[in-house]
């Protein structure tokens, strides 16, 4: 009975761990997102602007995600992705997307078009607007911006200087 117990307590706490490391996809407005990347905890905040339709941010996301598996065991590292397909395709695209590709970050899909006049330039205003496109948070500060596509190599650069 005291096995019983144990095995059953152990799957219980198994089962529970496998939920708190399931990715989040979520459909955001900005003030949400911005919640989420601008926390002031001492974690490095990378968050990458992309979409299923965009062909450079499909080529350069396997490097995102082996940068990711380099540092997502440090407590002071986070990688997000911020989808800008549209909202109605979440659940069926974008999901789709993201299991065939193994992306194992949690994903916002930003939807909050009406105010991108807005929300652009507070993430930078020299940011055209074109994706993909990258910030990076520290204590709720942005540390560096970087327009258009990135090699794993320039990404891990950016990490190690700021973590």
């Amino acid at each position: 009975m005291k096995n019983l117990f144990l095995i059953g307590f152990l799957c219980l706490f198994l089962g529970c761990q496998a939920q708190e490391s399931k990715p989040i996809l979520k459909a955001v407005n900005y003030d949400e997102l911005k919640s989420v990347i601008q926390k002031e905890d001492g974690k490095l905040y990378v968050v990458n602007f992309w979409a299923t339709w965009c062909k450079p941010c499909i080529e350069e996301l396997p490097a995102f995600m082996e940068v990711n598996k380099i540092f997502k065991d440090d407590p002071n590292f986070k990688m997000i992705l911020v989808s800008m397909d549209s909202k109605k395709i979440l659940d069926t695209k974008v999901k789709s997307f993201l299991e065939k590709n193994n992306i194992d970050v949690d994903v916002y899909l930003l939807d909050d078009i009406k105010r991108m006049n807005e929300w652009i330039p507070a993430i930078d205003p020299k940011w055209s607007g074109a994706i993909p496109a990258t910030v990076f948070y520290k204590n709720g500060k942005k540390v560096k911006f970087h327009e258009l596509q990135m090699t794993q190599y320039e990404l891990e650069d950016i990490v190690n200087e700021n973590l």
